[in-house]
């Protein structure tokens, strides 16, 4: 029987025409960014990308999603997870192949559209992995779920994908893992065990007043005041509110009422994002929020109790604390310790989560750095912030970025899947 080669062998099919050919999808999905719920040509561009490998792909999941199996024999099957939508944000990078393209929002709203947060270099990392995984089947056994997920940025892909059936429709996994790029030099690895990610509740409300003249105020109910009140009120909830031993943000991101200055509108809207690192501080967030915009109204005299829309529900993203002890052990064999960096919590919010707590199993998730150390130079000399996710100048340097994140998905993967050097592959949920 001949020798089976060590699993990091494997990499050595990530070869400079496979890397080229990922790069120009790279490049392609930029140029060409989706809204959530839109990424018909992302999905189109994975299928085509993947032909080569003859997996089992699957179109339409969750709406737009995509899921390619790689079976290889016996063992673990071991998801791997990317996300593919893109953000309403005109792009100002100045980049040759930069976004330019608009699209209607689910407002009905013509927007522009970019890949400011980076998973266009999700997506075309995990086919990248799939490449090296599917030429290095002699190294490992056990079936590989790459799932290409819609709609990440509402918080709702996951469940979109779970809901139509998944784990019904495809082997179900023992673990699941993902990364995000971000704003760390390029080849740099961030990590973080137990709570990862912030949990996040968005909820709408819509405040009543009674509308007339802005010179006869007395013969109003203003709403502008009244949601100008609870506005203020709200900020004191995270500082009298939530212990200083926990983490929690309450942030009101859109305030909107009226027409024109000399009219007292009938209503005004506000827009609130909640993050949190447990259960117990989100639900009393959350009850402080209505307690609050209803005392206020009630104090303004208002016609009516305030309508309160609870209409994103993201939860805390946990990364396994002993599942990311043994994946990050093999990282550190190959990318080294001065390419790993320990995160603390990081506020912003992931709905990658809702896989493995569907099925009671771990994930383990990691962040890999996009910025060009000599960009992050220059930004501090000048004084000036580092273009990080969400930002219009957000995109990352295409290497030594992607070989990071082909490797770092490659390597987790072989860390659970059957291989001669990693005989164990029970995991367990902390």
């Amino acid at each position: 029987m001949p020798e089976v080669p060590a699993p990091r062998a494997v990499l050595t099919a990530w070869t400079p025409p496979i890397s080229e050919q990922i790069a120009q999808l790279y490049r392609d999905l930029h140029r060409h960014p989706e809204l959530s719920m839109q990424e018909h040509h992302t999905a189109a561009a994975v299928v085509a990308a993947l032909e080569p490998l003859g997996l089992d792909v699957t179109t339409g999941v969750g709406g737009t999603g995509v899921v390619a199996v790689l079976r290889n024999g016996d063992g673990p099957v071991v998801m791997l997870r990317a996300d593919m939508d893109a953000l309403p944000v005109a792009e100002a990078t100045g980049l040759p192949y930069a976004s330019t393209a608009v699209s209607v929002d689910a407002a009905g709203s013509t927007v522009a559209v970019a890949h400011a947060c980076g998973h266009d270099m999700h997506t075309a990392s995990l086919v990248g992995a799939l490449f090296v995984l599917a030429d290095g089947r002699n190294a490992w056994a056990g079936t590989v779920v790459a799932v290409f997920q819609p709609a990440e940025e509402l918080g709702c892909g996951a469940a979109a994908m779970i809901g139509d059936g998944l784990f019904e429709r495809f082997p179900a996994p023992q673990i699941v893992l993902g990364q995000h790029v971000g704003p760390l030099p390029a080849g740099m690895i961030g990590y973080g065990r137990g709570p990862l990610m912030a949990a996040a509740d968005w909820v709408q409300v819509t405040l009543f007043g009674h509308g007339g003249h802005a010179s006869r105020p007395e013969n109003a109910v203003d709403p502008v005041v009244m949601a100008a009140a609870a506005v203020m009120r709200l900020q004191t909830v995270v500082a009298r509110e939530v212990s200083s031993n926990d983490q929690a943000v309450l942030t009101v991101g859109r305030l909107q009422a009226g027409t024109k200055s000399n009219i007292i509108p009938d209503t005004a809207e506000l827009g609130i994002d909640i993050r949190s690192y447990s259960n117990e501080t989100r639900n009393h967030l959350r009850a402080a929020v209505e307690r609050i915009v209803r005392a206020e109204a009630q104090a303004s005299a208002a016609p009516r109790d305030p309508v309160f829309d609870w209409n994103i529900s993201i939860p805390v993203l946990i990364s396994d604390p002993d599942a990311t002890d043994a994946t990050v052990s093999e990282f550190h064999c190959h990318f080294g310790v001065d390419r790993m960096l320990e995160l603390p919590p990081v506020a912003a919010s992931e709905d990658v989560g809702a896989f493995g707590a569907a099925l009671g199993v771990p994930t383990v998730f990691w962040f890999f750095g996009g910025i060009d150390p000599e960009v992050i130079a220059e930004a501090t000399r000048a004084g000036r912030p580092i273009p990080a996710n969400h930002s219009p100048e957000f995109a990352p340097a295409i290497e030594p970025t992607l070989t990071t994140g082909v490797h770092a998905l490659v390597l987790a993967a072989l860390t659970w899947l059957a291989t001669s050097e990693s005989p164990q592959i029970e995991v367990s949920v902390s």
